[in-house]
């Protein structure tokens, strides 16, 4: 059972969804990710695409995000985000939108949203990676200097716009990070 690594909402255990549909990050994953972007999160804007339980935003309201977004199109999985933003306390700073992540980046643009750091954790192989990363460089939802943190099949690659750089990859056994930044100055 995934739980919050540090902050406020240190080692409360987060309810998951039942089924294969959601497959949490490790705890020693996550903290490894986090512990890479720890310095960005303070104050930040957070946007968790494809939440699942909602491990990742929350784990940044609890580091002090200023706010996150939740994406999530499975019901299920929706409830259980909401569940885990109560039992952890942190759903002042919370919104929740259940729509696919398409849906919800051209809703977030259209309310001139952006965020500092985006966490993506798609379904893996069917090419929701570089289709969202896309998305957010054409829709420019990604603040300047902002990063993106890529959860993806170890053997899974991706084009990133010409605008992007990636800062960092790493492999765990059958899973892979990709850290992207947007690079200062850069315009779509």
């Amino acid at each position: 059972m995934p739980r919050i690594i540090a902050g406020s909402a240190r080692g409360i255990s987060l309810l998951v969804p039942e089924g294969l549909d959601t497959r949490p990050t490790a705890d020693s994953r996550k903290e490894a990710i986090f512990s890479s972007i720890q310095f960005d999160i303070p104050g930040s804007r957070f946007l968790d695409l494809f939440a699942g339980s909602g491990a990742a935003g929350l784990e940044a309201l609890s580091r002090g995000a200023q706010k996150a977004v939740f994406v999530e199109a499975g019901h299920k999985a929706a409830v259980c985000i909401q569940k885990n933003m109560e039992k952890t306390r942190l759903a002042q700073n919370a919104r929740l939108l259940e729509e696919t992540a398409e849906q919800a980046i051209g809703r977030l643009a259209a309310e001139g949203e952006t965020f500092d750091l985006i966490f993506l954790d798609p379904p893996y192989h069917k090419g929701y990676e570089e289709q969202s990363v896309s998305a957010i460089a054409e829709k420019g939802l990604l603040a300047e200097g902002g990063k993106i943190v890529v959860e993806s099949a170890a053997d899974t690659e991706f084009c990133v716009p010409a605008s992007f750089r990636v800062i960092k990859t790493k492999i765990y056994r059958m899973t892979k990070f990709t850290l992207l930044t947007r690079e200062r100055g850069e315009c779509e």
